[in-house]
This record gives structure tokens, sequence and C-alpha cells, in this order.
């Protein structure tokens, strides 16, 4: 017996959204919640963070917590390695939420949100950076996205690292000067070697330096070399990522291929950056499209579980995007 529902989750590092809809698109209850971080606190207490907003989600659609979907499609942080994924597919099979179920990498929320169409790449950068891939015939692939130590290059906070890289060497000599320098002072209200002192004592938290990421356009936009040149950077990796991916699913051959464009960084909408990602891909690969996306990645979960099941109803995309449009983008 089918119940025509389907659970979707987006589970960020800071914040975790649960939908519950049917199966025709119709989007019947949601609920936002904590991060859901399995590295930090483990599976077991991340899956339980998750459990209560799934039944606060069902909760809101006038179900009972007993009620077991026809599907879920669970797009995760920490999701990064072969073995998390794997782990964080049993624990949530292990709940029986729902009779079928797709458990990934919080990326393919992004990807499918802006693709219009269940296949493609995806970049996302925020924080950090990420690029994961699907291919027509359900083939999927990405990186481990761990950071430098897995060859990674991207996102508020390595911009914000490398702004303030810049800005200590123009303070002490050894650098040429920057705007660069004002910016990291006037954004902490620290003197740099101060900015530099605290963060080694860990009285701020390196995830902070994102935040100096604006600046680091803003000085670009002002005409500055050096964050001129940190654009650059950030644009080439961003195309980088997302040809290797295309080319390892076959991609740059096929009709049309989608390039989506996600994450804070890119939905930010910066002309300058997006117009140097595009031209690089479509150098490397002609006929490429690049998509920003700014509608939310639970949508993206929600659109995903609606291709596990595929109704006659062929309004059910239009419908379930209607339904995000009309309840805003968050």
């Amino acid at each position: 017996m089918t119940t025509g529902l389907l659970l979707a989750v987006d589970g960020g590092n800071s914040k975790t959204d649960v939908a519950v809809l049917r199966t025709d698109g119709t989007i019947l209850g949601r609920a936002r919640g904590g991060g859901f971080r399995p590295q930090a606190v483990g599976v077991d207490a991340a899956m339980d963070v998750l459990a209560a907003l799934r039944a606060e989600a069902m909760a809101s659609a006038g179900m009972a917590d007993d009620v077991e979907v026809d599907g879920i499609t669970a797009f995760l942080a920490g999701a990064d390695l072969p073995y998390e994924i794997k782990a964080l597919r049993e624990a949530v099979g292990a709940r029986r939420w729902a009779v079928t179920q797709r458990v990934d990498n919080d990326s393919y929320a992004v990807l499918r949100a802006g693709a219009s169409r269940p296949w493609g790449v995806g970049v996302v950068c925020g924080t950090g950076i990420n690029c994961v891939g699907v291919a027509p015939d359900g083939r999927t692939t990405g990186f481990a996205a761990l950071g430098r130590i897995s060859g990674d290059w991207g996102g508020g906070i390595d911009v914000g690292t490398s702004a303030l890289w810049h800005a200590a060497r123009a303070e002490d000599g050894r650098g040429p000067r920057t705007a660069l320098r004002a910016a990291v002072i006037d954004h902490f209200a620290l003197p740099v070697a101060d900015v530099t002192a605290a963060l080694h004592k860990g009285d701020l938290p390196a995830i902070r330096l994102s935040e100096l990421c604006p600046a680091v356009f803003a000085a670009r936009d002002e005409g500055d070399e050096i964050a001129t040149e940190l654009i650059e950077r950030l644009a080439a990796e961003i195309a980088r990522m997302a040809v290797t991916v295309l080319c390892r699913l076959q991609l740059a051959v096929a009709p049309d291929p989608e390039v989506v464009l996600g994450g804070s960084v890119l939905a930010a909408g910066h002309k300058d950056l997006l117009d140097d990602v595009e031209r690089r891909l479509t150098e490397a690969v002609p006929g490429v499209r690049a998509v920003v996306c700014t509608d939310p990645p639970l949508l993206g979960a929600a659109l995903a579980a609606l291709d596990l099941h595929p109704q006659a109803d062929s309004g059910a995309e239009d419908r379930l995007r209607a339904g995000f449009r009309e309840n805003g983008r968050s």
C-alpha cells in the first residue's frame, strides 16, 4: 500500500530543513531546526536531531508519527567519504521512515534545485566549496571536499584566510600594499597582528574569516590587484571543478549540459565572478550552460524525492516549485 507521501531533507551544518509532500508536488508540512553535524556529535545524535524535525514536519502535515511514507531523499552534511555515506544510509534506513530512500551529500540538493532536469553538475561555493555531478543514467561523482587536505581551495573561509595572509604581509613589509589590510582592520576593529593572535589563541573562530569575503569583492571592484587575483583564482577553481566532473561523467559531449552555481558566494550574484566562471566553462566545454541557483536546497531534496517516484501527473515539479515560491525561498 502506498501513501502518496514523500519526505525531503536538507541537512546542512548550520540548519536542517524537512518537508512532507505529496507525489503530485503539493507541500503539506515543513520544519526547521539545528544543523546536521555527525562529525561533531556522532551519527546517532545527528539522527536524533533529524528524527525530531521529521516528527514536527509530519505533525504540521497532519500525519501520525508512525506513518511510513513512500520515499525519502536526505541530502546531508557529513556524507563526504564512502564510509560516511554508507553509515548515514544505514542510519536513515534503520529508522524505517520510508519504503525507498536516497541519502547523499548535501551538495546534490543545490544541483537538483537549480537544474532543469535530474542530471547535471553543481558547484556549491559558500563557506567552503564542493562539486558533484549526476549523469543521465544515474551515475554520480564528486570530490572528498575536506578542504586543503583533499586538494580544495575556495569558498568564504579560503578567500578570507588568503585576504588575511596578504594583509599580514602588507603590514610587516614582506608583501605589496593592498586594500585588504584596511579591510581586515575595519571588519574586526583590530590591528592585523591582533587578529592573527586571536586566531592563534582560539579567541576568534577560524570560520569568521569567511566574513572577509565581501570585503575582498569590494576591494576587487576598487581595482586592488591582490583582491583581483584572489577572485580570479576562485573563478578558476570553480570552473576547474565543474569541467573535471563534466568530463568524468562524459557530460562534456552531452547536449546542452548544465552547471548549477550555488552557495552564498555564487548566489550573491557578483557579475565579474560569474562572467569569469562562465567564460572559463564555455572555453573548455562549448555549449555548456551556467545556471545560478538562488532557490533553497530543500527544494532540490524535494525534487529528488519526486524523481524517485515519478507520477503520471506531469505538473508535479511545476507545482512543487510554485509551492516554494508561494512560501518564500527560505
